[in-house]
């Protein structure tokens, strides 16, 4: 069963800013940093509890191609992707951010559905 994908908006901006900072680099690295994200989402909407719990009931799943992390969390409604982290980045960030959760109108990409969590 695949699973709701909310991105909080925290988790929005990380990729947003990755994928402007890849594509800075070369055009078109950034839509492929993207891509990358979709596909790791995807795969974590299928099977959420494929990665290992890293802190409390947060999970991190690794991307393959690019050095960041994907920091979730599974609830009722489906998961919730709290951060995406660069590998460099000091692991424990993504606690620092605000948790207020509100569900907007979900948009359907590939096989996941993400929407913005507020």
């Amino acid at each position: 069963m695949t699973l709701q994908v909310r991105l909080r908006p925290e988790a929005e901006l990380d990729l947003a800013q990755a994928a402007q900072w890849y594509e800075d680099q070369k055009p078109g690295l950034g839509q492929e940093f993207l891509d990358e994200a979709l596909a790791t989402l995807s795969t974590i909407a299928e099977t959420p509890s494929m990665y290992a719990i890293i802190h409390r009931s947060t999970r991190r799943s690794l991307m393959r191609r690019f050095p960041f992390g994907i920091f979730y969390q599974v609830d009722d409604a489906g998961v919730v992707v709290v951060a995406v982290l660069h590998g460099s980045r000091h692991p424990r960030r993504w606690k620092t951010r605000p948790w207020s959760f509100q569900l907007l109108a979900p948009i359907a990409k590939k096989k996941a559905i993400l929407c913005l969590v507020r």
